[in-house]
C-alpha cells in the first residue's frame, strides 16, 4: 500500500501539467485569432498539422522512457530533467514577436512544437508512473483520482488567476473609446506575463512530484525480451488499446471544443455586460469536475470502470445537447451555470477512469506479450490528449472562419452565432458519443482484470 504522500506528490505533477493544458485548450484559440494576428484559418491549420509530428514523438518517448534505467527509475526522473525547459517555452509560446506576419506565422509552428515537444517529454513518463507507483488494479484508480482531483485543482488555479487578468481587461477603453470585451483584446504583454506566472508555479510542482514518489514496481527489460520493434507489434495488435485510444480522443475532443468555444460564446452570443466572466464559468466547471472525480473510484468499484465511464459519458451527451436551446437572457445564463456544473461533474467522473485503465490495458499487454512497454501504452493516452485537444483546436478555428467570424465586427452574422451556440453544444456532444461508441467494445472488465492481474503476480514472483 502506498502512502498518502506519494499519492500527494503524484497528482502534484497533473496540477503542473494540467494548468498549461488548459490555457491552451481554453485560451490559445482566441490568443491565436485574436492577440497573435493569426487568420482563422492558418491558427486551424497550425494546430492540426503539428499533430502529425506527435503522432510520432509520443510513441518514440514511450519507447526511450522504457528503456531508461537511473537510481531514480525509468520514469520519475524526467518530471527533474524537464520542468524548466517546460516552463521557459510555455512562455514563449504566449509571446507574440513584433515581426512581419509569416515570421510569426513560422514562430507559432516552431513554438508549438517545442512546446509539444517538452510536454511529451514530462507527460508521457509522469503518466507511464502510474504503472509501476503500484501493482494493484484498484490502488491505481486510486492514484489516478488523485492525479486527476489536483488536475482539477491546477486548472482552478489557472482559471482563478486568468480571471484576476480577464478582470484587469474587461471594462477598460481604448483610445477610440470602444469597450475592451475579453482578454483577446488584451496587450501581448499581459498574455506573456500571466504565463509567465503559471509556468513558474509548474516548475515548482514537477520538482515536488520527483521529490514525493517512488517507482515500486521494477522490472528488468533485459530479462523481459523486449524490443522496439516486438513492443510495437504488440501495441498495433492491442485491441484494448485501440478501443481506449478512440474513447479518450472522444472525450478530449468533447471537453476541448467545449472549453475553446466558452470564450467566444460569451464574448459574442452572451456580450461583454453578462453578470459572469468567462473565467468564471470555466472555474466554476473545475469545481464540478474536482467533485466528480472523487465520485470515480466509489462508483467504479461498485459497476466497473467501464460501464461508469459510458454512463459519464451519456450523461455529458444529453446535458450539452441542452445548452443549444439556452436563451441569452439572466434565466439562460443561470441555467447554463448549471448544466456546467452537472456537465463537469460528469467529465470529472469519467477523467482518471482513462488513465486507470490504460494502466489495465499495459498489464493486459505484459501478460499476453511477455514484455512490460507501460511507456509506451501510456504514450498513446498522451497523444489523445493531445490529438483530441487540437483536433477541437482545429474544428472551432476551422467552422469559425467559414461560418464569417471577424473579431473586429461588434456584432457577429446569425450564422456565426449559430456556430458557436453547436460548439457548445451539438459538435461536444458528438465527441462524447464518439467515446461511447468505442468503449462499447472495450473487454477489460472487472473479472478479466483480477485474473490478470493474479496470473502477473505469478509471473513477477510478487
Amino acid at each position: 500500500m502506498a502512502a498518502l504522500k506519494e499519492k500527494i506528490g503524484y497528482g502534484f505533477g497533473d496540477f503542473a501539467s494540467s494548468m498549461f493544458w488548459k490555457i491552451f485548450s481554453y485560451y490559445l484559440p482566441i490568443f491565436y485569432s485574436d492577440v497573435f494576428g493569426l487568420k482563422p484559418a492558418h491558427a486551424a491549420t497550425l494546430l492540426l498539422v503539428t499533430k502529425l509530428y506527435d503522432a510520432v514523438s509520443d510513441p518514440v518517448m514511450g519507447l526511450i522512457a522504457d528503456r531508461t534505467q537511473t537510481r531514480w527509475g525509468r520514469y520519475r526522473p524526467y518530471l527533474l530533467w524537464m520542468a524548466i525547459p517546460f516552463a521557459l517555452i510555455g512562455v514563449l509560446s504566449f509571446y507574440v514577436p513584433d515581426t512581419t506576419y509569416t515570421l510569426k506565422h513560422v514562430y507559432a509552428y516552431v513554438m508549438y512544437i517545442l512546446m509539444m515537444t517538452a510536454y511529451t517529454a514530462v507527460n508521457v513518463p509522469y503518466g507511464a508512473m502510474l504503472g509501476v507507483v503500484t501493482a494493484d488494479s484498484r490502488e491505481k484508480s486510486v492514484f489516478s483520482s488523485f492525479r486527476m482531483f489536483f488536475a482539477y485543482i491546477g486548472s482552478f488555479v489557472a482559471m482563478g488567476i486568468f480571471w484576476i487578468f480577464e478582470k484587469s481587461v474587461i471594462g477598460t477603453t481604448h483610445s477610440a473609446g470602444l469597450t475592451v470585451r475579453g482578454v483577446g483584446d488584451a496587450d501581448p504583454m499581459q498574455w506573456t506575463l500571466v504565463v509567465a506566472i503559471i509556468a513558474a508555479l509548474c516548475a515548482v510542482l514537477f520538482f515536488l512530484c520527483f521529490a514525493m514518489t517512488k517507482e515500486h514496481v521494477r522490472i528488468d527489460r533485459k530479462e523481459s525480451g523486449s524490443s522496439i520493434g516486438k513492443d510495437l507489434k504488440a501495441l498495433v495488435k492491442n485491441g484494448p488499446w485501440w478501443l481506449l485510444l478512440g474513447a479518450a480522443i472522444g472525450q478530449l475532443l468533447c471537453l476541448s471544443i467545449r472549453g475553446g468555444a466558452a470564450a467566444y460564446y460569451f464574448a459574442n452570443v452572451l456580450g461583454a455586460n453578462i453578470f459572469i466572466t468567462c473565467a468564471v464559468y470555466l472555474t466554476l466547471g473545475e469545481i464540478g469536475q474536482m467533485a466528480g472525480v472523487a465520485l470515480a473510484v466509489p462508483v467504479s468499484s461498485k459497476i466497473g470502470k467501464k460501464a461508469t465511464f459510458i454512463g459519464a459519458l451519456a450523461i455529458v451527451v444529453a446535458l450539452s445537447c441542452a445548452v443549444w436551446f439556452l436563451p441569452a437572457t439572466t434565466g439562460g445564463v443561470w441555467a447554463l451555470v448549471v448544466l456546467q456544473l452537472l456537465i463537469s461533474i460528469a467529465a470529472g467522473v469519467s477523467a482518471p477512469l482513462t488513465w486507470s485503465m490504460f494502466a489495465d490495458v499495459a498489464d493486459y499487454s505484459e501478460l499476453r506479450n511477455g514484455s512490460n512497454s507501460t511507456g509506451l501504452i501510456f504514450s498513446s493516452s498522451s497523444m489523445a490528449q493531445k490529438f483530441g485537444g487540437a483536433l477541437g483546436g482545429f474544428l472551432l478555428l476551422f467552422l469559425l472562419g467559414m461560418s464569417g467570424y471577424d473579431k473586429d465586427l461588434i456584432e457577429q452574422a446569425p450564422g456565426t452565432l449559430n456556430t458557436i451556440k453547436a460548439m457548445m453544444s451539438f459538435v461536444p456532444a458528438a465527441g462524447a458519443g464518439l467515446g461511447i461508441l468505442f468503449l462499447v467494445f472495450y473487454p477489460l472488465g472487472p473479472a478479466r482484470m483480477k485474473d490478470i492481474q493474479e496470473k502477473l503476480k505469478q509471473l513477477r514472483g510478487e
